[in-house]
């Protein structure tokens, strides 16, 4: 009886053990989620891709609306909005599940747009309408860059890290920010110029490049917001939300090269299908998403996700799309063979930002 009743004891302690680390244990092995903020519960929802299902809720911000995951999936950095009273980005332990202490952006109001480029956090600040970078490894701010447009809203930086696009939201503009290398230093004012023939000294050894940003502004349609460039890096599309249209830039001439009345007003997001063919826009008041033929730029199909949506965020495998459905409070997932809806998530209130996060 002694046996038994401590073998009995032995498993149901083992079962209590287990039916608490459960979750969590499901959550560590996951090394693929998707994140996704609820901007009425103030909390990220941590999903299993495979299975779908929420593991983890984690606290963020009062208005959170953008987020984005570090290289190695560990870290999750939240933009708190509030329409420019807010200077906060935070800083989430994905291993641990628990929230970090946040980074406060002083001057840096308004944080939205955010992407992990090169082990850096780039985000763009609308009340001091800058793109900036937070790096992780000094807890520090280390460059920032204004546009002088009205509403720096979203943001992209290419993988080598020269070039940002960004928009402006009422301004009606695109920002390209590029950076260029500049020459030597000559001599310092008052100082005499080398003798002929020797040049200027060599610089220091390690000395850090002499280098600059440029911007070109590109006029698009009223309300631009959301946008993406082609997997080929060839083309930018933005949705003008207050006109309907669309515009397509040539990133190699700078240049609108297409204005596509798509009327489809209140346009939220925009986004390349993986393989570039599709380009799905949401729209806050419309009750589909818009698909549009990238090659042809005619509409290619109307997928019915909800009374509205916001955020979206592509399978990397190019199998499925996320929407967040902001009035309905859940993430519609879409078949992007079928492009229709086959299933939901409840991410909590208000779904916005979404993106990937990915462990080795």
């Amino acid at each position: 009886m002694r046996f038994s009743i401590a073998r009995f004891v032995l498993a149901l302690t083992l079962l209590i053990t287990l039916a608490s680390l459960g979750p969590f244990s499901h959550a560590q092995t996951a090394k693929t989620t998707l994140l996704a903020l609820s901007k009425h519960d103030h909390t990220l929802a941590i999903v299993d891709a495979k299975t779908l299902k929420v593991l983890a809720r984690l606290p963020v911000g009062v208005d959170p609306h953008e987020v984005i995951a570090s290289s190695d999936g560990t870290r999750a950095y939240v933009t708190i909005y509030g329409f420019n009273r807010y200077h906060t980005l935070n800083v989430l332990d994905l291993v641990a599940q628990k929230a970090l202490p946040d980074m406060d952006t002083g001057a840096l109001t308004g944080l939205h747009g955010v992407v992990f480029v090169g082990g850096k956090v780039w985000f763009t600040a609308e009340g001091a309408k800058d793109v900036a970078r937070f790096n992780p490894s000094s807890n520090t701010i280390d460059w920032i860059m204004g546009t002088g447009q009205n509403r720096t809203h979203m943001l992209y930086v290419t993988p080598d890290e020269k070039t940002i696009y960004t928009t402006n939201v009422a301004s009606g503009t695109v920002s390209i920010l590029e950076q260029v290398a500049l020459p030597p230093m000559g001599s310092p004012p008052g100082m005499p110029a080398p003798p002929p023939g020797q040049g200027q000294p060599a610089p220091p050894p390690n000395a850090t490049p002499r280098v600059d940003w440029n911007q070109t502004i590109i006029s698009v349609g009223r309300g631009d917001e959301g946008f993406d460039v082609s997997p080929d890096g060839r083309e930018l599309w933005t949705a003008n939300s207050q006109d309907g249209t669309l515009s397509v830039i040539d990133l190699s001439t700078k240049k609108v090269t297409a204005t596509v009345d798509a009327k489809f007003i209140a346009s939220n997001r925009l986004k390349f299908t993986p393989d570039g063919k599709l380009v799905f826009i949401s729209s806050l008041r419309e009750e589909d998403v818009l698909v549009y033929d990238a090659a042809t730029r005619k509409e290619y199909r109307r997928i019915h996700v909800g009374d509205g949506a916001a955020g979206i965020q592509m399978d990397p495998d190019g199998s499925r799309a996320f929407i967040a459905c902001t009035p309905n409070n859940y993430v519609a997932v879409v078949d992007l063979k079928k492009l229709e809806v086959t299933g939901h998530i409840d991410v909590g209130g208000e779904p916005d930002g979404l993106a990937w996060a990915v462990r080795p």
